[in-house]
């Protein structure tokens, strides 16, 4: 993932606040608390594009949409890749 320098301060906790929100996601979706899970996803949905990361707003907007309809499992889906994407992105700097 190519990112722009003037953001190397800013991604890391940007990134941090990504892992932190599966942790809220799937608790919220244990508790059946959709709203939490729709607002984390819209939260996601407009944010990636401003960092570089499209795929985390396609993410948020999939998790938005799950949340909005009540599909668990599309949610768990969701969830599931926003974790393992978060595992493996590289972050390259560039001037």
């Amino acid at each position: 993932m190519r990112v722009d320098a003037d953001l190397q301060e800013l991604i890391p906790g940007y990134l941090e606040n990504r892992h932190t929100d599966v942790k809220a996601m799937l608790e919220a979706l244990e508790q059946g608390d959709y709203e939490t899970i729709r607002v984390l996803g819209h939260s996601m949905k407009g944010s990636g594009g401003g960092y570089g990361f499209d795929a985390i707003t396609e993410i948020g907007s999939a998790l938005e949409r799950a949340a909005k309809a009540g599909d668990a499992e599309a949610i768990r889906q969701g969830v599931g890749t926003l974790q393992t994407y978060l595992q493996h992105v590289q972050v390259v700097y560039e001037s």
